[in-house]
């Protein structure tokens, strides 16, 4: 909270110029893509299409009250969370009994999470646009992700009393922590896929309307949206940037998949564009995973192909060759 502390004393102190106070104001900053909510039909299916039919390695989670999780993590620190229910009447936080109010136990993903280093401070935004954040919650002090005793918590995060977008949305940070040299060596080995993913670069939110999405996003702080269409789905919308990455918010743009996905199970994360490091590898991995042969097409995120993913995850996922570093 001290950012919040400085930018009262700044704003109150005498003699400060209107430049200086607008200097100090609360913003979006250096936000970035975290991870998204990724529900399965059960743990065993969606861990299955992932390592075996797509190419990711999969991480343990825990299944501390009848929902458990395995994560698919990138050498930018991005992820995918693989949720599914594992009992009847399991102990859910809000943000998934949101999710499963929708899904009802099928897969797909209706949330998502961006990291910011300054969160009190994009809270703080959030309230002065009536965007009505929630409390802030942490991580359990004894037990944050199976890792023991932890202070300060692994993480932090705020949600939204109401959803200002389409799709649940999320603001997380994570404290750096005191790794033992094993939990060093497991990390570096959870960044290496079979397939070369190296990061989550884009989300994919599809709505009956996009410019909503984006003019809530342009509310949050969040500027600069072009327009943009991809039509290997038939949809199109904008490109909002987010750090060096983006999201794109969606409509459809006549038949195709994105009218049929909304028709079927409304407003969602429909895809995810990964960037690997290796194209050719990636997709011989997928054409082997679903034995069929698939077509590269020139993409938003340059080189690509869309893996057949929706029937087993309720969720595309496009893979794109990352730009070869200088």
């Amino acid at each position: 909270m001290r950012s919040v502390v400085l930018l009262s004393a700044l704003m109150m102190a005498p003699g400060m110029g209107q430049h200086a106070a607008a200097a100090a104001a609360p913003s979006v900053g250096t936000s970035s893509l975290d991870h998204i909510l990724l529900w399965g039909r059960n743990m065993d299916q969606i861990t299955a299409t992932m390592a075996v039919k797509l190419g990711f390695q999969v991480r343990p989670g825990r299944d501390p009250g009848g929902v458990a999780d395995r994560y698919i993590r990138m050498s930018d620190r991005s992820y995918l969370e693989l949720e599914s229910i594992t009992r009847p009447n399991p102990d859910m936080d809000p943000g998934m009994q949101a999710d499963q109010a929708v899904l009802h136990g099928a897969p797909g993903s209706r949330t998502f999470g961006l990291r910011s280093p300054a969160l009190d401070q994009v809270r703080l935004l959030m309230q002065q646009r009536g965007l009505r954040p929630t409390v802030v919650f942490s991580a359990s002090l004894t037990d944050p992700d199976g890792g023991g005793p932890s202070s300060p918590p692994r993480w932090r995060l705020f949600s939204f009393e109401h959803p200002p977008l389409s799709s649940q949305m999320f603001f997380i940070d994570y404290a750096a922590g005191n790794a033992a040299p094993t939990q060093v060596a497991d990390e570096q080995m959870a960044y290496e896929h079979p397939n070369s993913a190296q990061e989550l670069s884009a989300l994919w939110l599809l709505s009956s309307d996009a410019d909503a999405d984006r003019k809530q996003f342009e509310r949050m702080g969040y500027s600069g949206a072009t327009r943009v269409r991809i039509p290997q789905i038939s949809a199109r919308g904008f490109a909002v940037p987010i750090g060096r990455k983006c999201i794109y918010v969606l409509q459809p743009d006549g038949p195709g998949i994105a009218a049929d996905s909304l028709r079927k199970g409304g407003a969602q994360i429909l895809g995810v564009s990964i960037g690997v490091a290796d194209l050719a590898r990636a997709k011989r991995s997928v054409e082997r995973g679903y034995e069929k042969a698939l077509t590269d097409y020139n993409g938003l995120l340059g080189e690509s192909f869309l893996a057949p993913t929706q029937d087993d995850l309720g969720l595309l996922i496009e893979f794109h060759a990352l730009a070869s570093p200088k």
